[in-house]
């Protein structure tokens, strides 16, 4: 691989990062809302939505990970 598309792949995997902590930071506040939300509200739909969300988001991470890891190993 040249020169140049190394650097469009570096240039890939630093958005994959920041893509990557947006959706962590969405995830830990989501979780924390989770955290928080009263007893009351367990086992409602609005609080399943936001355990599906974290799941979601869980995966959403995992998944920008593997990317960068693919472009990396492309990149050698």
């Amino acid at each position: 691989m040249n020169h140049k598309r190394r650097d469009m792949l570096k240039k890939a995997e630093f958005y994959l990062d920041q893509a990557a902590d947006l959706v962590s930071r969405a995830k830990d506040e989501e979780q924390d809302s989770l955290d928080n939300c009263p007893e009351n509200l367990e086992g409602s739909d609005r609080y399943e939505k936001m355990e599906e969300a974290v799941g979601k988001l869980e995966e959403a991470e995992e998944l920008l990970t593997d990317a960068k890891s693919c472009i990396q190993d492309a990149a050698v």
